[in-house]
């Protein structure tokens, strides 16, 4: 499936999931509900993946989770902060690498508008 077709069929997912919950919960909770709004799209979602880390020739398992992996190919970062800061930026370009994935979505759904929390990232 095409990536642009993906991204669009996640945004629809958020924006359900925002439209019913507002701003105010938990990351887990948006995460969980996005989860679920995904997988009943037809989509192939896989939920707080572990990504190791790879330095030289060792594998490190060092906690590093992807909240929602789509496809195999889009990295989904679910936040609910009152604002995205490089910290973000950087924990989404890393995971991209780590993942080998072109495409990720940073998603605050603590704001009023959604369209106001999410920030594409092309690696």
């Amino acid at each position: 499936m095409q990536q642009s077709i993906i991204t669009s069929q996640i945004l629809k997912a958020a924006y359900s999931v925002h439209s019913n919950l507002g701003p105010g919960l938990l990351e887990s909770a948006y995460e969980a509900c996005l989860h679920y709004e995904l997988l009943a799209s037809g989509l192939i979602v896989e939920r707080q993946v572990p990504m190791p880390l790879i330095y030289k020739e060792i594998k490190l398992e060092t906690g590093y989770r992807i909240d929602l992996f789509v496809e195999k190919s889009i990295v989904i970062e679910v936040k609910a902060v009152e604002s995205f800061t490089d910290v973000h930026l950087a924990q989404m370009i890393t995971y991209l690498k780590l993942s080998n994935s072109k495409i990720g979505l940073l998603i605050n759904f603590h704001v009023n508008s959604l369209k106001n929390g999410i920030k594409r990232v092309v690696y």
